[in-house]
């Protein structure tokens, strides 16, 4: 199994615990304010890139789907109105992003319609050929074993099956990508600790997307663990990539 750069990165440099017991743990502290953190970062983009990445699933009709490092629920209640698919089924390692998912979605009135669960991404309960469609949204990065984590998404997909895959990305080289840099290393750890977030968190999550495979080394990735006709389509001025593929 191959390791990537990023793989090796973990929230915190002193604990002794694997990356995806520091990942969990990292994300149990965040829950309470995640979503407002994301919103303020983000200047709200992060609602828009989902919208547009939902939307290219329409034209599939996708009934049962999986929703991977689902956090708080943001991509399945997005998709579950956008598609009006029968089920979504949300897995997670963090129990707190997964008890702020399930408010959202009881106050949503989706509770028929979406379930989250605990769970491990890179082993997942369910039987093979389970799924329609399958979606990740800044999610993939956090994987222990990145392979392992696809292949997974790859196994429980149905023959056509339909992945769907958000990541940050590096801007090309210009005057754009310098500001780019400044905010991402300075500007926005300082908004996370205004906003009583950890610090490190954020820190890490940077370090973790700038190290993250990307554009054109990634869809070759997806197509090594058993995707074909993997794409990607950058999103404002190439800070955010939507990745597409299916399963043969």
């Amino acid at each position: 199994m191959t390791e990537f750069s990023h793989d090796p990165i973990i929230p915190y440099k002193e604990s002794g615990k694997s990356k995806k017991e520091q990942v969990a743990e990292m994300f149990d502290r965040i829950a309470p304010r995640y979503d407002l953190t994301n919103r303020v970062l983000s200047g709200r983009s992060d609602v828009a890139w989902r919208k547009k990445a939902i939307g290219l699933l329409k034209k599939y009709r996708p009934q049962e789907l999986l929703d991977i490092a689902t956090g708080t629920g943001d991509m399945a209640i997005r998709a579950c109105k956008m598609l009006s698919p029968r089920h979504i089924t949300g897995v997670d390692i963090s129990e707190q992003m997964l008890e702020v998912g399930r408010q959202k979605i009881a106050k949503e009135g989706l509770g028929s319609k979406i379930t989250l669960e605990a769970g491990d991404s890179e082993n997942l309960r369910f039987p093979d050929n389970r799924f329609d469609a399958a979606m990740a949204a800044f999610g993939v990065r956090n994987f222990e074993h990145l392979e392992k984590g696809l292949s997974e998404m790859c196994r429980v997909l149905k023959p056509g099956g339909q992945l769907l895959i958000i990541e940050f990305s590096r801007p090309r080289p210009g005057l754009f990508k310098g500001l780019y840099q400044l905010y991402m290393n300075v500007v926005a750890p300082h908004i996370a600790g205004l906003l009583k977030q950890n610090k490190e968190a954020y820190q890490y999550l940077n370090k973790s997307a700038r190290a993250f495979p990307e554009r054109k080394e990634f869809t070759a990735i997806l197509e090594k663990t058993g995707f074909k006709n993997a794409r990607y389509r950058a999103l404002t001025l190439g800070i955010c990539c939507i990745y597409t593929a299916e399963k043969p």
